[in-house]
């Protein structure tokens, strides 16, 4: 990896040349090359660390004056707890995965020795830009590495001495690879995305890690193909029939196990039914972790007459805008579903709420029913859909990719936790005798035979 001043042009032609390389280099040879960043990052966990308090600094006060919002503070801190060891061990994950590259996933015999097949291969170049989180760095070089794809990455400003410093370390690293250096640059300056997004020549794919803002510049400023998300407003609907305790165990986990994330949820659809019985409970497991509760009308009157005068105190009318907000900390919207004459009715207002609402990342509902559960499956429109599970679990590392370079909310070819297979497309060999197009059709010429074909050669 190098810290690059060269221009974005010449940028994007070595990252081009160094991926041809990359593409070619055997499974073991860009295993051991994680292996390498693995090893010395965990060295220089002593300077990064120092360094990435030097990029608290200014944030920190920033947060004390309500300049900036404790969400993102957290996202800054490579300190906080666990949040180094995942780092390192996101790297190892990868490593242990395996290649994605050159699997074969369909095999025809178009005709006697002529052989067509399809088999996975790298993207090519990716421009990443991120925000705020020092820690992908560390996760789009193991992916990328292992992937075959070369990266460009530009990360904030706010956490710069961070990124040069884990930039230097990956580079030093890269050196006793066979990896080319080039496979991986930071740029440094801010003016160069403007052109770089510009390069589709050179660049195949912009993945932005960010706020809506930075995503909405991306997509409005570029020819390139866009991954990513804007928001993650997630959504929780609970059912009446479903297990109260593990209700309130997956709605505090999905709120409160890291609000600052994207996949925290946001939003609770609760059935009128389950207004006395469940929400109660799950409201007062809420408050009492210093969650505050935005209800409408119905949900705030059942919870006013359930819950002590002090616990009530605490909450507060919604507005509409509640339902389109992504909150990013320990505050909750609750709307309520209204009764109807049967649970599809029911389900119907709240897939329609969500799919009009979420921003389809992950929405989540608890129930008992498998039916129910299978139609909100099949009808809600989100990378992610969960039952019975905190939305939190919506993550590349969880999901048994190793990391992740991002979550997409994209109709592509990469949707939700995008890993290592996010990170390929296809290509189709066809591998012939000597066979022309001339060769076949009308009633002289040879027929096809568009036999399917084991996807392994036999032995």
């Amino acid at each position: 990896m190098s810290l690059t001043n060269a221009s974005p042009i010449e940028c994007a032609k070595a990252a081009r040349i160094a991926s041809r390389k990359l593409a070619i280099l055997s499974t073991q040879e860009r295993n051991d090359a994680l292996t390498a960043i693995h090893n010395a990052l965990a060295e220089a966990k002593e300077s990064i660390l120092m360094a990435n308090k030097c990029d608290l600094v200014s944030p920190s006060d920033a947060s004390e004056k309500g300049e900036l919002s404790q969400s993102i503070l957290k996202r800054l801190d490579l300190g906080r707890p666990g949040k180094w060891e995942d780092m390192l061990q996101g790297i190892l994950d990868v490593r242990r995965l395996e290649d994605p590259i050159g699997k074969v996933d369909h095999r025809m015999e178009l005709d006697d020795g002529l052989i067509c097949q399809r088999k996975s291969c790298p993207i090519g170049v990716l421009l990443i830009i991120f925000e705020a989180r020092p820690e992908v760095i560390a996760n789009i070089a193991s992916l990328a590495i292992k992937s075959g794809n070369a990266a460009i990455l530009k990360g904030g400003s706010e956490t710069s001495e961070s990124f040069k410093t884990i930039s230097t370390v990956i580079s030093h690293a890269l050196t006793t690879t066979v990896v080319p250096n080039d496979a991986l640059q930071l740029v440094t300056t801010r003016e160069a995305i403007q052109p770089l997004l510009q390069l589709d020549k050179y660049i195949d794919l912009v993945i932005p890690r960010g706020s809506n803002s930075l995503v909405s510049y991306c997509k409005k400023n570029s020819t390139i193909p866009i991954l990513g998300h804007a928001d993650g407003l997630c959504i929780i609907y609970l059912c009446a029939d479903a297990d109260k305790d593990q209700a309130v165990r997956v709605v505090i986990d999905s709120k409160t196990n890291y609000p600052a994330a994207c996949n925290s949820v946001e939003t609770l659809l609760v059935d009128s039914a389950a207004l006395t019985t469940h929400l109660p409970a799950v409201a007062e497991a809420l408050l009492e972790k210093g969650v505050r509760l935005r209800c409408d009308a119905e949900s705030l009157t059942a919870l006013q007459d359930t819950l002590d005068a002090h616990q009530a105190a605490f909450l507060t009318s919604a507005t509409s805008d509640d339902y389109m907000t992504e909150f990013l900390d320990l505050t909750l919207a609750i709307k309520t579903i209204p009764a109807s004459s049967s649970s599809e009715k029911a389900l119907d207002a709240a897939v329609t709420h969500i799919n009009t609402y979420s921003s389809h990342h992950t929405d989540a509902i608890l129930t008992s029913s498998s039916v129910i559960a299978d139609t909100f499956c099949a009808a809600v429109d989100s990378a992610c859909v969960f039952v019975n599970t905190s939305t939190r679990m919506a993550d590349g590392q969880r999901f048994g990719f190793g990391t992740e370079v991002g979550i997409s909310t994209n109709k592509i070819h990469a949707r939700g936790p995008v890993g290592l297979e996010g990170l390929t497309i296809y290509k189709y060999e066809v591998r012939g005798k000597g066979q022309v197009a001339g060769d076949y059709g009308g009633k002289e010429g040879r027929q096809w035979k568009h036999r399917m074909l084991p996807l392994e050669e036999p032995a």
